[in-house]
């Protein structure tokens, strides 16, 4: 019988991409994935150590690969693995661990043979949108992330590459493509000649069939007047950026080694909105920091209040063993946290609320991925800023671009009409 493997994805964009390359050289060696509650015989659980519930949440999964799939060989790769490698051997099932610079022969080193294969990826399971990673790791050891020491310096993947990738992509059926990494606007700093992520996004522009090209997460610093001319005249480039703030206090930033300032920032995002009017901004956020105070808090609020993002991630500060923050004085108390975390999703929410509701009577194109679970008469989709719309129809519109009036607002989504499919 043809054995099978399952796969468990912990973490951000960069992890996602791993996983389908993993998959793809496993497929390409005649395994088959199992679907469902289905049992496998090999299991790879790609870990996240971002947090310490990111840690938890990783040996859960790994927990779980074991109880569910009984006699299964429990492969775990990812960032967990760099500096709690002991951690993960003494966990039930594992039986072999594979650091992220081994990631792309995994499968070579489980089924012990040469999977002759290629290299990237050619489909995205189970998303509308494909991550093409183009740059790992990260040179800017911000005082509280552990990622510069589980991924690596960053380095850069040669333009061509990511071209072929694409184009591969675009040729099977995806329409928009997500480019990421792990320091993404650090892309082609370490190549030479050296190279920027406008030169990807130009060489991508001319690919038939690719509708959309959208950035994620990029650091305030890496955003150069270069890219923002290049979004402002794209006619594929989405308008939408993810820019970390972290804090939006000028203390707390520098004791976090954060390159900007408070007024750099919104400085950077007022010159943003003058050249891309009706651009979606999404950002993070840290609360908690160690030595946090009320008003230094009361900054971070202020700063979300006056650039108004779509959508906010927050999450509490978290040592992690290694980083310049971890031994750091001045430890919040967990509810006092958790309760500024709330704050700031509560008028966080209020700022996507004012965002979406300008533009309710517009008329825009959405690329709608897939039914609604919570409402199967509808489909949901986003628009290039970003907006998540549903429309209804009986028409199935899984991965159809459709030219929709955004009608009415609900919850954390508008609701929009059909006007023309295609």
């Amino acid at each position: 019988m043809m054995k099978s493997v399952k796969f468990y994805t912990l973490g951000c964009k960069v992890n996602q991409y791993d996983t389908q390359e993993i998959r793809e050289r496993f497929l390409e060696a005649g395994l088959r994935e199992a679907a469902g509650s289905a049992r496998a015989d090999i299991c790879v659980v790609n870990t996240c150590t971002v947090t310490a519930k990111a840690d938890k949440e990783s040996l859960y999964h790994i927990h779980r690969a074991h109880r569910e799939n009984p006699g299964a060989k429990i492969v775990v790769t990812g960032c967990l693995v760099e500096q709690d490698r002991a951690l993960v051997k003494r966990q039930a099932g594992v039986k072999f661990i594979v650091p992220n610079r081994e990631k792309a022969g995994l499968a070579a080193c489980v089924l012990k043979k040469r999977v002759v294969s290629g290299t990237g990826i050619s489909s995205f399971a189970g998303h509308a949108r494909a991550f093409l990673k183009v740059q790992d790791g990260c040179n800017n050891f911000c005082s509280y992330c552990k990622v510069p020491l589980v991924r690596g310096r960053s380095r850069s993947r040669l333009l061509d590459e990511i071209t072929v990738e694409a184009r591969q992509l675009a040729a099977n059926g995806f329409k928009e493509i997500v480019l990421t990494g792990i320091c993404l606007g650090a892309f082609g700093r370490d190549l030479r000649p050296k190279r920027s992520l406008v030169d990807v996004i130009a060489a991508l522009e001319t690919i038939p069939g690719l509708v959309r090209i959208r950035l994620s997460s990029i650091e305030a610093g890496d955003v150069s007047a270069a890219l923002i001319k290049k979004m402002a005249a794209s006619e594929k480039l989405c308008r939408h950026l993810h820019i970390p703030i972290q804090s939006g206090d000028d203390t707390i930033l520098n004791k976090m080694h954060r390159s900007y300032t408070r007024s750099d920032y919104l400085g950077l995002i007022a010159g943003i909105k003058k050249h891309i009017p009706g651009i979606g901004l999404t950002t993070d956020v840290l609360v908690g920091f160690p030595g946090e105070t009320g008003r230094q808090f009361a900054n971070t609020v202020g700063l979300i209040k006056a650039i108004e993002p779509l959508r906010c991630h927050v999450f509490g500060f978290s040592p992690r063993p290694g980083t310049a923050a971890f031994d750091l004085n001045g430890a919040l108390p967990p509810a006092v946290i958790r309760q500024r975390a709330a704050l700031v999703r509560r008028v966080a929410e209020d700022c996507g609320r004012r965002f979406r509701t300008q533009s309710l009577g517009t008329r825009e194109a959405v690329l709608l991925e897939g039914r609604c679970q919570d409402d199967p008469a509808f489909w949901e989709g986003y628009t290039a800023a970003y907006i998540k719309v549903r429309v209804r129809s009986r028409k199935d519109l899984t991965n159809s671009l459709v030219r929709v009036r955004l009608a009415a607002a609900c919850r954390d989504y508008l609701l929009g009409t059909v006007l023309r499919y295609g």
